[in-house]
């Protein structure tokens, strides 16, 4: 009789939703285990296949919430079940959500490995440094005056860029922080495009062009206009390796 109420269905309920959780943890599990044992052979990328195992991991966890709710809504009071079941129902959409993403991270594990010959960025230090290497990034249209822009980058001017980043980071001026992210991209295009290491870039060259004004205008006494100017400036940094 009790299998045909309200309170039995939402009991039936809870354990299908358990049951889901539990085979999506399962899958999960295989799907990082099997990642686990190609990386340990050298046949994946590591981080994939550690990635596969935290996906597990949540599937498993949400799994144990599942079961953990099925088997509350059998001891709650008859109106609390309702949401021990709903409980148990969200736990199995998170394992099989993470179970997708074990599945997904255990596939892509062969196809996101990297010769050692492509590492970038600090882990290649070793890398002799070319002389007369420059990089560059410019920003246009940049919403402030050339002036202003320019009392800001004298300060930088041949400096470190960790030196650089200091002194952007500690000066009171808008344009700032327009010429902090200028450099940050600077940096990257180093890295990424001609395998330098940032920290050892220097600026050799900085300055901020004018760019096209912008004509706005204010009303004023007696029927009058007056024109207001809004200045933008195009930004420009080349970095160069230091001398060591």
């Amino acid at each position: 009789m009790s299998d045909q109420t309200p309170n039995g269905d939402q009991l039936e309920r809870a354990d299908e939703e358990a049951a889901r959780a539990a085979a999506a943890a399962e899958e999960a599990v295989e799907a990082a285990t099997e990642a686990e044992a190609a990386a340990d052979a050298g046949e994946a990328d590591p981080a994939a296949a550690a990635e596969a195992g935290e996906a597990a991991d949540e599937a498993a966890e949400a799994a144990d919430h599942a079961e953990a709710a099925a088997e509350a809504a059998a001891t709650e009071p008859k109106v609390r079940r309702a949401r021990k079941a709903r409980e148990a129902e969200v736990a199995a959409d998170q394992a099989e959500d993470a179970a997708d993403e074990a599945v997904e991270a255990a596939e892509k594990a062969p196809d996101t490995r990297r010769p050692s010959s492509s590492r970038t960025g600090k882990r290649d230090r070793g890398r002799p440094v070319e002389a007369g290497v420059e990089v560059s990034a410019h920003a246009k249209y940049v919403r402030t005056s050339a002036r202003k822009a320019r009392l800001v980058c004298d300060h930088i001017r041949d400096k470190d860029v960790e030196q650089a980043r200091a002194i952007l980071a500690f000066t009171p001026r808008a344009a700032a922080k327009d010429w902090a992210k200028l450099l940050e991209s600077a940096v990257a295009n180093a890295e990424h495009n001609h395998e330098l290491v940032g920290e050892e870039l220097k600026i050799a060259a900085v300055f901020a062009d004018e760019g096209p004004t912008l004509k706005r205008y204010r009303p004023r006494a007696m029927g009058r206009a007056t024109r207001i100017r809004k200045r933008t400036s195009h930004l420009t940094i080349t970095l160069t390796p230091k001398e060591l």
